[in-house]
């Protein structure tokens, strides 16, 4: 098998640039990891680039500075993982920690699906494809969770719409499950 470049260190995975985020708590007692959530998002919508989410996430986000953040003002979100359209991986939670990035949720008839899963953001929308260097990168780091955490396969890699079909639709149409696992068997 061909190393994903991604170890974990108590949660933290070596290889990314981590920005702490205060937006967590404990799992509950004995709930392992048993899913992953595929997320989209762009600060302001359609938008890439700028550090929004980065801010948004850790609670430095300057509401004034565009009108779109007047509808987003006080929430507080976070995800444990956020692919860059360039493909960088940044970390704002410990994976062992509930991040609050899915919401009301259920999945095979659990709610609360934060418990036990863990978060990934992609750069983008439902409106762009997304970049190449975004499906390596969420495939490395994939590959890592996998064998971090027994239950975790790819099919238990989901999107937030699945979790949420009432509330969301990311990550978008324009996601592409087939190149995501073709891009998971280069580690093979």
């Amino acid at each position: 098998m061909a190393d994903s470049g991604m170890e974990e260190n108590n949660g933290w995975l070596y290889g990314t640039k981590v920005l702490a985020s205060d937006n967590y708590d404990d799992r509950p007692p004995h709930c392992e990891v048993e899913l992953v959530i595929i997320h989209a998002i762009s600060l302001p919508p359609e938008q890439f680039g700028g550090g929004h989410i980065e801010k948004f996430f850790t609670n430095s986000l300057d509401w004034n500075e565009h009108k779109y953040f007047e509808k987003i003002r006080g929430l507080r979100v976070s995800s444990h993982l956020l692919v860059d359209r360039l493909g960088g991986v940044l970390q704002f939670v410990d994976l062992n920690k509930r991040a609050w990035h899915a919401g009301k949720s259920a999945w095979e008839g659990r709610n609360s699906c934060n418990d036990f899963s863990i978060g990934i953001e992609l750069e983008g929308s439902d409106s762009q494809p997304y970049e190449r260097e975004q499906y390596s990168s969420l495939a490395g780091l994939l590959v890592s969770i996998f064998g971090l955490y027994p239950r975790v396969n790819i099919d238990a890699v989901v999107g937030h719409c699945d979790v949420s079909p009432d509330r969301k639709t990311d990550p978008g149409p324009f996601f592409d499950w087939d190149y995501l696992r073709a891009e998971i068997a280069k580690f093979s």
